[in-house]
């Protein structure tokens, strides 16, 4: 029996009180959950009550629902505002998960008692996937000062020695400092604990534990006061208030799980007015709860809401493992490592279990822990390197495991409109990152195709396009993906549009159109809609679109929107929409450029002519894509080459992009070689600027467009540029230099090499130059070889889908 005024608290060895109890715990520690569950076995208490918002009390059967698969968290979000959001993740391993689980199967009422979402939300807005400010750890790490005081420099280490190492019985090494509990005094809730024998006769040993760390926070309490986190004071009233009443309708047999920091303060001598004074006047905002799944590596991260644990995949291994958790863990390290074809034996596995423990022996540890256990895998099944113990960390250590939450848990319409697309398409959601490569000719891969394309026009950003590895053709999508627990409250909010995805991407699509203002954007909304499959947006955006491109004067807009219309139009092959009104738009944005593009091109600062090089280019690109199209504007293809003629022959047009138009045109074949070659020596000229000069040949062979052999190819040009090279004055060389550098460092190290090796030869006879350029080209031919190219015409055909065209003899 203890005194009214003090916390009352049964020791090691006497019966178990009659309660309540309060189990101090760390969240998502795998040893507190051992030892809770062990004290509720014990206790068998009436009530079990768990820090966590009240809301979420008609979501507490779920747990036991065969579909529930942890980790999983409960997602608390503004009705009106869903981006305002909290997570209360749980894993397997979690006190939490565990008292809840246990109440279930026990038949046992289980409740929250924390500060209940409507209030905390309201109390501050938090950034998406972010828990709000009275949820997170006290700014104090009561965990690291008993670690120091301990003499631990490292946390992680001292919980694993002290909690984590002890025996599923209850037993722990001595002098260890085990999970904090203690059994609530009278002062604190009205009554006082009593040395009664539980329900099942078992001996009160295993709620023994609980005092010293209790005591310990009790004394960081007095030390620190509320840790940094005044709301503290808020959610403890509020505890205080919901123990209260669940002893008057349950009476003292009841057990709390909270984080231990809190146990003091649900202890404290305080009155009931008092709580509630503190609990006076808080905002409070329309809340909605559900389940949704969780991850291992979000349970690791210190950002937002994790968990701050850095092994949550190690923490599950040591709850799951109910005896000899080395061996088993070597050998699932053992397992991964032959998965990635590295050899490992049972010899391997033998020598790192007795390594590890030889290193915790040395180190005076009571078992391995897992930074005897890393240090024994590195050594002896990684050979040293870190490379594959990487591998180990990301799969093993953290871990790649997605819960999963039954259909019975409430979600918004458009979250199961998701999940059942997901399930028709057989698209798993999966906390891993892999690729899927899609062939859109296929209609299961197009409705794939779509329903990502609509959930990146929402802001749900499941998948990301990547460069495809196996084809260049348009008919191939390759995407990147990978789900976040986050992506729930981006589902949440995309509701507002929607009760299905595509009612939703229509509508965010249309009402986009109306408020974009910059002709790219709508550009590149229209993209999105022909990507998505969204026929009943495309009207409206392309109304928009048409008004937005009769009032912009500006090339430089112009000239931004068009590559993406242009990519739009090869869209109709493949997904059979129809881009005629899309065409129209893009062949007069076309038009426009070609009038408005010279007189833009003139009195430019080097950043100005830069930015309209790129935009030549993207152009230029563009353009190619219409003629290639089905229906390809008359005229367009010479109109172009008239302008990038002005373009190339106009004195007043900066010089990086009088060379890019002389390439381009090259490139083309609109432009003889001895004509590139004249401009050039116009550019390269003794009257030209050095800059000027320098800039121009940065436009005709720089970046990664093949100008390096172009010039090894053709050596009058290289003669051209070696020969202004060498001309330069000593004082302006410097200037030019910087410039020079970056034309040229973009080549492939044989072209430089080239290079050098022509100009240190020099010019050679006129006979012997053809020699040396036909050694050069290394099997370039000087014309085209028609037989060969008839040959390879049928394969060209096949490969890009198109009829082969009857033969004379057919005719």
């Amino acid at each position: 029996m203890t005194s009214p005024a003090t916390t009352g608290a049964a020791v090691p060895g006497s019966r178990a009180a009659v309660g309540p109890w309060l189990l101090g715990v760390r969240h998502h520690g795998p040893g507190s959950a051992r030892a809770v569950l062990a004290a509720l076995a014990a206790a068998r208490p009436a009530a079990v009550l768990i820090e966590g918002p009240p809301e979420g009390d008609a979501l507490l059967p779920l747990a036991a629902d065969p579909q529930m698969r942890p980790p999983v968290a409960l997602l608390a979000h503004a009705v009106d505002d869903p981006g305002r959001a909290s997570f209360w993740p749980m894993a397997a391993f979690s006190p939490e998960w565990v008292a809840i689980r246990w109440a279930l199967d026990h038949d046992v009422p289980v409740r929250f008692i924390d500060l209940p979402a409507a209030h905390s939300l309201a109390l501050k807005e938090p950034a998406p996937g972010e828990r709000a400010a009275d949820e997170v750890t006290p700014v104090v790490d009561p965990i690291r000062v008993l670690a120091e005081t301990a003499g631990y420099d490292d946390p992680e280490r001292w919980w694993e020695d002290v909690v984590e190492h002890r025996s599923p019985g209850g037993g722990a090494p001595t002098g260890e400092m085990p999970a904090g509990a203690m059994p609530a005094g009278g002062t604190a809730t009205g009554g006082t604990a009593t040395g009664a024998t539980p329900a099942d006769g078992t001996s009160g040993d295993a709620l023994a534990p609980f005092v010293a760390l209790a005591e310990a926070m009790s004394a960081l309490r007095e030390a620190y006061g509320d840790g940094g986190q005044p709301r503290d004071a808020v959610r403890e009233a509020y505890m205080r208030i919901q123990l209260r009443t669940a002893r008057k309708e349950f009476g003292d047999g009841v057990a709390v799980v909270c984080g231990a920091w809190h146990v003091p303060a649900l202890a404290a001598r305080t009155t009931l007015a008092a709580d509630r004074a503190l609990l006076k006047g808080l905002p409070k905002v329309r809340t909605d709860l559900t389940w949704v799944p969780w991850t291992h590596r979000r349970l690791a991260r210190h950002s937002g809401y994790g968990a701050g644990i850095d092994s949550p995949g190690w923490y599950g291994h040591l709850f799951d493992a109910a005896d000899r958790p080395i061996e088993r863990w070597m050998t699932k390290v053992a397992g991964l490592l032959r998965a990635e074809d590295r050899f490992v034996s049972t010899a391997h596995v033998i020598e790192a279990v007795r390594l590890a423990e030889t290193l915790a022996a040395l180190r005076g540890r009571p078992l391995a822990g897992l930074g005897e256990t890393t240090d024994a895998v590195r050594a002896v099944m990684c050979e040293g390197s870190d490379v594959p113990l990487a591998l180990v960390r990301d799969r093993l250590i953290v871990g790649e495991t997605l819960g999963e939450v039954p259909d019975a848990a409430p979600a918004v319409p458009l979250q199961r409109d998701l999940t059942r697309s997901q399930r028709t398409l057989r698209l798993k959601p999966e906390a891993s990152e892999r690729e899927l490569d899609l062939d859109l000719r296929k209609e299961t891969d197009a409705a794939r195709s779509r329903l990502l394309h609509r959930l990146r026009l929402l802001g749900i950003g499941w998948g990301d396009p990547v460069a495809g590895r196996g084809s260049t053709g348009t008919f191939r999508e390759s995407w990147r993906l990978s789900w976040e627990p986050e992506l729930h409250v981006r589902v949440a909010e995309a509701g507002v549009w929607g009760t299905t995805v595509l009612t939703a991407a229509t509508a965010k699509a249309e009402s986009g159109a109306v408020a974009a203002t910059a002709l790219a954007d709508v550009t590149a909304l229209a993209e999105h809609c022909l990507l998505a499959g969204l026929p009943d947006a495309l009207p409206v955006v392309m109304k928009a679109l048409a008004d937005r491109a009769a009032l912009d004067a500006d090339v430089g807009h112009l000239a931004d929107a068009l590559p993406a219309l242009a990519r739009s139009l090869r869209y109709g092959d493949v997904r059979a929409t129809d881009t005629a009104a899309l065409a129209e738009v893009a062949a007069g944005l076309a038009e426009r450029i070609c009038v408005g593009l010279p007189p833009a091109c003139t009195g430019l600062d080097a950043d100005g002519a830069e930015a309209l090089r790129r935009q030549m280019e993207a152009v230029h690109g563009a353009i190619g894509l219409l003629l290639a199209g089905p229906a390809p504007a008359e005229g367009l293809r010479e109109r172009w080459d008239t302008v990038l003629h002005k373009l190339a022959a106009r004195d007043a047009v900066a010089g990086i992009i009088r060379g890019r138009a002389t390439r381009l045109l090259l490139d083309e074949g609109r432009l003889a070689e001895d004509e590139a070659a004249r401009l050039m020596g116009l550019a390269l000229s003794p009257g030209t600027p050095p800059a000027d000069a320098a800039a121009w040949i940065e436009g005709f062979v720089g970046g990664a467009s093949g100008g390096g052999m172009l010039l090894v190819h053709d050596e009058r040009l290289l003669g051209l540029v070696d020969a202004w090279l060498t001309g330069v004055p000593a004082e302006m060389f410097t200037d030019v230099l910087p410039l020079l550098r970056r034309t040229f460092s973009a080549y492939e190290p044989g072209v430089r090499r080239t290079l050098g090796e022509l100009v240190r030869r020099g010019p050679a006879p006129e006979g012997a130059r053809r020699a040396d350029t036909d050694r050069v080209r290394a099997g370039f031919g000087s014309g085209l070889d028609q037989s060969r190219a008839d040959a390879v015409e049928p394969v060209l055909r096949l490969l890009l889908g198109r009829t082969p065209e009857p033969t004379e003899a057919a005719v």
